[in-house]
C-alpha cells in the first residue's frame, strides 16, 4: 500500500513520502492545517477488485433491492477486505467511500448482479433467462444478494489490469446510478428533468483527467478550471431554470438559482469530487492527497443555510490528484495495460 501522512504548516512545500512514483510536491496552501494523507491507488486497485469479487462469490455482498446500494453491514465487510482499508477510518467518524463504491462498480460493470432467487444473477439491462436446471434457489435472498455474473466469474478466475480498464469504461457508460445523489446536502435533485445525464457528467470528468499531464500533481481547484473551460464542460443542472429547484436547507431561501459562480462549486465541484474520489481513485486511475472533510473547503459559506454544514460532502477533503501510470494507460492507451508490470494479486489456489 502506497500511502503517507504529512503535516502541513505555514507556506512551505509539502513533501509526501510513499506516494508511488517519485516525490509529491504540493503547495501547503492547498490544504487546511493538519495532517495530509497521500495514497497511491494503482497497485491496490486490482487486489481490491479481487477481494470484493470473492466476497460476492461467497454471497456476502448485499444491496437494497430498491436502490442497489450496499447495505451498511456489507460496507463494513468490504472495508475490512480492502488492502489499505477505506480512505477514512470509520472509527474516527469517517464515512465510507471506496467501500461503498466497489459494490456499485461490480453492478455497473456487469460483474455482479442482484440474485433472482434461483441462484442466478442477471446484469443490469439484460433480459432474464430461464433458471438453469439443478441449481437450488436462495430463499429470501432474491433482490438483495449480489451474485457473480459469467463476466465476473471470468475476471475472478483471471484477474488483470485490463479488467480494471474495462470496468472504468463500463462505469462511464452506466445508466443505473447517479453519483450526485451522494451529495445529500443538495436538495431537490430527485425531480425529473432537473439534472443532466450522469453519463454526460462522467465523460466530462474523464475528459478533464485525460487533459492532465500524467505523473503531475494537480490541485482539485485547478482541475475545476479545466472542467469549466473544456469543449464539453461539466454541467450538473439541466438548465439555468432547473438550477433554481436545487437548494441547501429551505427550498425558497436556499435556492442555488441566484448563487452565480458559487453554485458551480456546490453542484459541478461536488460532483467532480465524488467522481474522482469515490470512483476514479478507487479504480486506481488517480492517486489522491486529502485531509479530513470537515472544514476543508469554504467555497459555499456565503450561501443561505450553509451555516449548518461543517462540509457539503464526504469528499470535501480531497485536495489534489495525480493521474498515475495505471490511469494514464486506462485514459490514453488501454492496449498497454498488459505490459505495465504492476503487481498481480496473489490468489489462494484452494
Amino acid at each position: 500500500m502506497a500511502e503517507g501522512t504529512i503535516g502541513v504548516a505555514g507556506e512551505r512545500s509539502a513533501y509526501a513520502k510513499g506516494s508511488g512514483s517519485g516525490p509529491a510536491f504540493l503547495r501547503a496552501s492547498a490544504f487546511p492545517r493538519g495532517s495530509v494523507t497521500v495514497r497511491g491507488t494503482g497497485p491496490d486497485a486490482l487486489s481490491n477488485l479481487v477481494a470484493v469479487l470473492e466476497l460476492a462469490a461467497d454471497g456476502q455482498v448485499r444491496c437494497s433491492s430498491a436502490t442497489r446500494r450496499p447495505l451498511a453491514a456489507t460496507v463494513r465487510l468490504v472495508e475490512d477486505v480492502l488492502v489499505a482499508g477505506d480512505y477514512y477510518d470509520r472509527r474516527d467518524e469517517g464515512e465510507p467511500i471506496a467501500a461503498f463504491a466497489w459494490p456499485m462498480l461490480l453492478q455497473a460493470g456487469g460483474l455482479a448482479a442482484l440474485a433472482r432467487g434461483d441462484g442466478s444473477a442477471v446484469p443490469q439491462g439484460d433480459s432474464i433467462p430461464p433458471a438453469p436446471p439443478g441449481r437450488p434457489p436462495r430463499r429470501g435472498m432474491a433482490g438483495r444478494v449480489l451474485e457473480l455474473t459469467p463476466r465476473g466469474e471470468v475476471v475472478l478466475a483471471r484477474p488483470s489490469y485490463q479488467a480494471l480498464g474495462a470496468l472504468w469504461e463500463r462505469w462511464l457508460r452506466s445508466v443505473s446510478q447517479d453519483e450526485f445523489s451522494r451529495i445529500e446536502a443538495v436538495r431537490g435533485q430527485r425531480r425529473t428533468g432537473t439534472l443532466t445525464a450522469p453519463g454526460r457528467r462522467r465523460a466530462a470528468v474523464a475528459d478533464g483527467l485525460a487533459a492532465l499531464v500524467p505523473g503531475a500533481w494537480v490541485e482539485v481547484d485547478a482541475l475545476f478550471a479545466v472542467l469549466r473551460a473544456q469543449p464539453a464542460p461539466l454541467v450538473v443542472a439541466a438548465s439555468p431554470l432547473t438550477r433554481w429547484r436545487l437548494h441547501l436547507g429551505d427550498p425558497r431561501h436556499g435556492s442555488l438559482g441566484p448563487a452565480g459562480a458559487t453554485a458551480w462549486n456546490v453542484l459541478e465541484g461536488r460532483y467532480a469530487l465524488c467522481a474522482l474520489f469515490e470512483y476514479a481513485a478507487t479504480l486506481g486511475v488517480v492517486d489522491v492527497a486529502y485531509t479530513a472533510a470537515r472544514r476543508a473547503r469554504d467555497d459555499y459559506r456565503e450561501l443561505w443555510g450553509a451555516d449548518g454544514y461543517d462540509s457539503l460532502s464526504r469528499y470535501d477533503g480531497l485536495a489534489a490528484i495525480r493521474v498515475n501510470e495505471l490511469g494514464a494507460a486506462i485514459l490514453h492507451e488501454p492496449g498497454t495495460l498488459p505490459a505495465l508490470g504492476l503487481p498481480e494479486p496473489r490468489r489462494d489456489p484452494g
